[in-house]
């Protein structure tokens, strides 16, 4: 156990006394079984010995002994790095907020010119169905200690007020705005929060809303961005990130993996990956594929066509 009173640092700065209960909880919401939670949180504590420890520290240390214990569930535990990730030009979180639209029924454009009553409007991401139009602005950050601020709101606002008179052609008929968003990785200030729920904005960051931010809506779509794969370097990440692949289901497919060029070594372990992930985000072909990997390094074959996974 730390001394009584051991502060930690966190990513905006400012310090907070370590709260075992906080990070357990935060394990196992993920779906961490308690004996490896409490194992974790136990081997933390101990190394909590003098002040200076930051939350980045705290998470490495974690997300090393999940990954050794429970992969799947370590994988999970990246996800907020994994989004900051996708910067940053912040292009591709813009592709990912489109993903989120799509998985929930709606087409999409992003980076769309579109006329104001005043002035022309670059908007990031346009979604619509046969009842909504929806206008997004994606506010990306790389540092997980910045916040969409009150300025921020109150230009986000001013620009939806603009756009709400216009008459817009999209899906082949026209249509009003019906709603305009503003979603950020990471957090909105005080001020921000207070502003937008005085003036009904629609706002969504990494924690916020208490429902359906845009941590409950990665997990509850199964939208797991590529970046959280550890079977993928640097530079394979950026480059399917430049060809507008975001999602890591999207390579659940050995043809797709082929294609950029991935041996079969490679592409097996990545799909394998995948699958640990979203099992329903990998064909039978490619199930075949790693199965057959697993039974030739085992040296065994699963028994009345049972996959080993």
């Amino acid at each position: 156990m730390p001394p009584k009173g051991i502060y930690i640092i966190k990513a905006d700065g400012t310090r907070e006394l370590f709260d075992r209960e906080k990070l357990l909880r935060s394990l196992r919401k993920i779906g961490t079984d308690k004996e490896t939670a409490d194992m974790i949180v136990q081997k933390i504590e101990s190394d909590l010995t003098e002040e200076g420890h930051t939350t980045k520290e705290i998470y490495r240390q974690a997300f090393t002994l999940l990954r050794k214990h429970q992969r799947p569930v370590a994988l999970r535990y990246s996800l907020k790095r994994a989004i900051a990730e996708l910067g940053p030009s912040g292009f591709p979180f813009e592709k990912f907020v489109a993903e989120i639209f799509k998985a929930q029924g709606y087409q999409t454009f992003t980076d769309q010119i579109v006329l104001g009553t005043c002035v022309p409007h670059e908007i990031d991401v346009v979604a619509f169905n046969d009842k909504e139009l929806i206008m997004t602005e994606a506010k990306f950050h790389t540092d997980f200690g910045a916040h969409s601020d009150l300025k921020v709101a109150l230009y986000i606002k001013a620009r939806f007020e603009d756009l709400q008179n216009t008459v817009f052609k999209f899906g082949g008929k026209e249509r009003k705005l019906t709603r305009g968003m503003l979603i950020t990785n990471t957090n909105f200030s005080s001020t921000a929060i207070q502003y937008g729920e005085c003036v009904h904005l629609n706002m969504v960051g990494w924690n916020y809303p208490h429902d359906k931010n845009l941590h409950h809506l990665i997990e509850g779509l199964n939208l797991v961005p590529l970046t959280v794969l550890t079977t993928l370097n640097q530079s394979e990440k950026k480059m399917f990130l430049a060809n507008d692949i975001v999602l890591s289901k999207q390579l659940g497919d050995f043809g797709l993996l082929k294609s950029y060029g991935f041996d079969d070594l490679k592409a097996q372990s990545v799909i394998k990956e995948v699958y640990d992930l979203c099992k329903e985000c990998v064909g039978p072909d490619e199930l075949a594929q790693i199965n057959k990997k697993a039974e030739t390094s085992l040296n065994i074959k699963p028994e009345n066509n049972e996959s080993i996974l």
